[in-house]
């Protein structure tokens, strides 16, 4: 994960535990819709969170990469079923698997 990415994700996170924590300790006292709304700004911060840092940057090229199965190996994942579904979804012609 690029350095960036955790930095964000990072105070992204922060930023929901500090609204939540507020919200409830201090916000509640004077205003509880306030606290309320804050909590539902800080519900929407995780997924966004997650979104940010499971995202690939244009230098993170994971798509185009060979399939590396070990020097001279024709093995895939391990299980046959598996492997001969991939290999008709990329369009290879491997042996079957099945013993």
């Amino acid at each position: 994960m690029d350095v960036r990415r955790r930095h964000w994700y990072f105070a992204m996170m922060g930023t929901c535990v500090v609204l939540f924590v507020t919200a409830w300790s201090l916000v509640r006292l004077w205003s509880v819709p306030a606290a309320i709304g804050m909590c539902l700004v800080a519900m929407v911060i995780p997924p966004v969170a997650a979104i940010v840092a499971n995202r690939r940057g244009p230098n993170e090229r994971w798509f185009d990469e060979p399939r590396d199965d070990g020097p001279g190996s024709d093995a895939g994942t391990g299980d046959p079923e598996s492997d001969a579904w991939w290999d008709e979804l990329e369009g290879r012609n491997r042996k079957d698997h099945r013993r």
